[in-house]
């Protein structure tokens, strides 16, 4: 945050009547004969100047103390005290005796409403820096209330509230800034999103770190960040197992496929799935990479290697016929499944129009996996807008709709 200078502050005024100062106590002509400064009260606060611009505050506020027990002060007299008794106190580190000093300046109603705003800000910084969090947030919410509009300002009251535990008013104004830079189509500052996911964090809230989480992939996507997002939508309630092999694949697109033990899982389910070709493309990864055909299980990473490729080519000789049988079912299930083996197998346009006709045949038992499914495939052919049209029509609570959404997401940067 911008930091505002209370010693230029203190001297603003200040510099109406210095050097101006006479022996019978005249002011220059710019000020209002009623407001001007006595020799005995202005002498010790030109020396109190002199000394703050030595950055000597503690022994400007004792100059300032000698012009305060000046009897009779006027209330000029006393606002000038007040502004240079701040100032000074605020470079000393006294943060109690500015901000009093402050609010009596505030208050004495001579200060213009612009200044007013600027000795707030001044305050609101002041009690931040001495990590007085609670009344940074108090002053900061009168500069607002005031008319202040700083940017800068609106950070240091959301950071101020975060520390002082204030998490749920901190998200809801970061959710405010978010949704601001999304609808002028700026992306959200990194740092806001992750105090976002920090405040929800704080407050137990699963929802609204996921929410956090999902915002970060999509505008600042890092490896960590969709790491920490899939292993949370897993932990989803009601996510179901059965979508294991989805995941891997995002973990995959996302660089989060690193473990040997995690491009073996991903190579069986995808045999499982009957998709040998997609096993393979898996399995071949993660020897390019080293994490596979090392290490005391190499002999096993080899035969699920042969057996990848073996059924892969076998697969590969027979989808004509399998086509032909999907065609001729009582309902879509088997054109979906072959279709998405076209997929694999980098036949994009057969497959998608194979699945398309399996969703438009119905009787599947998962409509919405076969949706998730046709819009993966529409990603890999490079039809993004239309991969974003079907993945926003997956519905349902059990994880495809989360997996269809990260999908677009991680797309959306292609």
């Amino acid at each position: 945050m911008k930091r505002v200078n209370v010693f230029a502050l203190g001297l603003l005024v200040l510099g109406l009547w210095m050097g101006s100062v006479t022996p019978a106590g005249v002011g220059v002509a710019s000020v209002r004969a009623q407001e001007t400064l006595r020799p005995e009260v202005g002498k010790p606060l030109q020396a109190a100047q002199e000394l703050m611009k030595a950055q000597k505050y503690k022994e400007a506020l004792a100059k300032i103390r000698e012009a305060d027990a000046v009897g009779g002060k006027t209330a000029y007299e006393n606002y000038i005290l007040d502004r240079m008794r701040g100032s000074a106190a605020s470079g000393a580190g006294d943060t109690e005796l500015a901000a009093k000093s402050f609010e009596a300046v505030i208050n004495s109603g001579k200060l213009p409403e612009a200044e007013q705003i600027k000795t707030m800000e001044a305050v609101a910084g002041t009690f931040y820096r001495a990590k007085e969090y609670g009344k940074s947030v108090a002053w900061a919410q009168r500069y607002f209330k005031a008319g202040g509009n700083s940017a800068s300002m609106r950070t240091l009251l959301i950071q101020a509230q975060y520390l002082n535990g204030d998490y749920a008013e901190a998200a809801k104004a970061l959710m405010d800034f978010v949704a601001a830079d999304e609808k002028a189509g700026r992306a959200p500052a990194e740092d806001h999103l992750q105090l976002l996911a920090n405040c929800y964090l704080k407050l137990n809230d699963k929802t609204g770190y996921v929410t956090a989480l999902e915002k970060l992939v999509i505008h600042h996507p890092k490896k960590e960040y969709w790491a920490d997002l899939l292993a949370r939508i897993q932990r989803k309630p009601g996510f179901s197992d059965r979508l294991s092999l989805d995941v891997y694949r995002l973990m995959l697109a996302t660089g989060n496929l690193r473990e040997g033990g995690d491009f073996m899982e991903m190579a069986q389910l995808a045999l499982q799935a009957g998709l040998p070709a997609e096993a393979k493309k898996v399995v071949a990864e993660g020897f390019a990479k080293g994490v596979l055909g090392t290490g005391a299980e190499a002999e096993r990473h080899k035969r699920l290697r042969d057996l990848a490729n073996k059924q892969a080519d076998d697969d590969r000789k027979t989808l004509a016929d399998d086509e032909k049988a999907a065609a001729s079912g009582k309902d879509g299930e088997a054109l979906v499944k072959v279709g998405y083996a076209f997929v694999t197998n980098g036949d994009f346009d057969k497959g998608i129009a194979m699945i398309e006709q399996g969703i438009a045949k119905g009787g599947l038992k998962r409509a919405e996996d076969a949706k998730l499914h046709l819009g993966m495939a529409y990603l890999q052919a490079g039809n993004h807008a239309k991969a974003v049209q079907v993945l926003r029509g997956v519905t349902g609570t059990d994880g495809a709709a989360d997996l269809a959404r990260l999908w677009i997401a991680q797309g959306g940067r292609g």
